[in-house]
């Protein structure tokens, strides 16, 4: 990508002055190399999705499976997500033959969204400032251009196409060295999970609980910071923490 610094000046529907910043002429939505994603869509678009090119043929997956973990992150599932009512329900449009085996060629995946309000977004105070926390600043600063209703790339609806694919390699990490990979929030502020055995617990023990969180206790305690930052009108940080187990050595590179 070609990079250069440029003053700009953005429409004034987009409520943003002249700036001075570094730009990429692109934005990256593509990762890894041998198995590789490209990401797309806009929040308040027709829908999102993900292209993957490099999987195997003869991987038998079905769109079941894919939805496993789509449900898991979809939005309006408890009081501390969004409240967005998104039924999530993904379409396979290539790669796959008729009884559910890759054919070796790129898999589209497409989720298409039904309940994008964009009127919530432009009439109130969001059509002339950015929302704290949020990656809309920092998209506008870098890109020069700026999505009001929903965020657009930088929404987290954009994550729908990482966890399809992502669903995609588990299945075959798993199938080809027995690999798991799991992950929980450890961390909530200064609230962290201090009874979590990296070696036995279960997608089911990040999953009884709303915060996912497998150690009850301390996801308890995160629960009610959570509500009480919400209930004042904030927002505060945490931590996720990935495992892997069975991971063959020499995997990767370098």
């Amino acid at each position: 990508l070609g990079i250069a610094s440029v003053s700009s000046f953005a429409p004034a529907s987009q409520n943003c002055g002249p700036r001075t910043s570094t730009e990429l002429h692109g934005v990256g939505n593509s990762f890894g190399r041998v198995f590789r994603i490209s990401t797309w869509g806009e929040s308040h678009g027709g829908g999102v999705g993900v292209t993957l090119d490099g999987c195997p043929p003869r991987i038998p997956i079905t769109r079941d499976e894919i939805q496993v973990d789509l449900d898991r992150r979809r939005p309006g599932q408890s009081r501390i997500t969004t409240p967005r009512n998104e039924a999530d329900a993904v379409e396979i449009l290539s790669g796959l033959n008729p009884q559910d085996v890759t054919l070796g060629t790129p898999l589209a995946m497409l989720v298409r969204n039904k309940d994008q309000r964009s009127q919530d977004y432009l009439e109130n105070d969001m059509s002339v400032a950015y929302r704290p926390s949020h990656a809309d600043a920092t998209y506008d600063a870098k890109y020069g251009v700026r999505a009001i209703a929903g965020g657009g790339r930088s929404s987290a609806r954009e994550t729908i196409g990482r966890v399809a694919a992502g669903a995609v390699a588990r299945k075959i990490l798993r199938m080809y060295n027995g690999i798991e990979v799991l992950a929980y929030v450890s961390k909530v502020q200064e609230i962290c999970a201090e009874n979590v055995d990296h070696d036995t617990f279960t997608m089911e023990d990040v999953d009884s609980n709303i915060v996912r969180c497998p150690d009850a206790d301390s996801a308890e305690k995160m629960l009610e910071r959570i509500d009480k930052i919400r209930k004042s009108g904030n927002s505060i940080g945490g931590v996720v923490t990935c495992v892997a187990r069975n991971v063959p050595a020499g995997l990767g590179s370098p």
